[in-house]
């Protein structure tokens, strides 16, 4: 662990060389400001090697109680708490999050619905008043004897 530690700190004086060079050699630098520059430079080096503090997780807050998002004649959104009947379009349009993936970063059950019960059921009515989702009927059995396809007729 000592060679690499050794490593890395030979890594950041090249670094630091060259970063110094680079910029003298492009810049009017005054010859009592260099130690301070190179000083500035490691140091900046040396923090950017250094792990970086990993961000503290952000507790999710919705907009209203996940309870009180579902009511009869609409569904409210608990990232920004608009009322909708159809909460999928808007999770697409705005935050670009599929039903599930909604339900996965709010923790909520997969049988949550994206759209409230009265329009469901409104169009669950329109849609049987329609004739969908019954099966299909053949065509009528034909009744009798099947009339003889053209051909020649028998001799009497």
């Amino acid at each position: 662990m000592n060679d690499q530690t050794q490593l890395d700190a030979d890594d950041l004086l090249e670094l630091t060389a060259h970063i110094v060079s680079a910029y003298v050699s492009n810049n009017k630098v005054a010859p009592e400001s260099l130690a301070s520059l190179i000083g500035s430079v490691d140091a900046a080096l040396k923090g950017l090697s250094g792990a970086a503090p990993a961000p503290a997780p952000v507790e999710l807050v919705p907009a209203v109680s996940i309870k009180k998002s579902i009511s009869p004649d609409y569904i409210i959104c608990l990232e920004d708490g608009k009322k909708f009947k159809s909460l999928k379009r808007h999770l697409r349009t705005v935050y670009n999050l599929s039903p599930d993936e909604y339900r996965a970063k709010w923790g909520l059950p997969p049988t949550y619905p994206m759209v409230s019960p009265n329009y469901a059921s409104a169009r669950s009515a329109l849609a049987k008043a329609s004739g969908l989702g019954q099966q299909r009927r053949g065509p009528a059995p034909v009744k009798g004897k099947a009339a003889a396809k053209g051909g020649r007729k028998a001799k009497a």
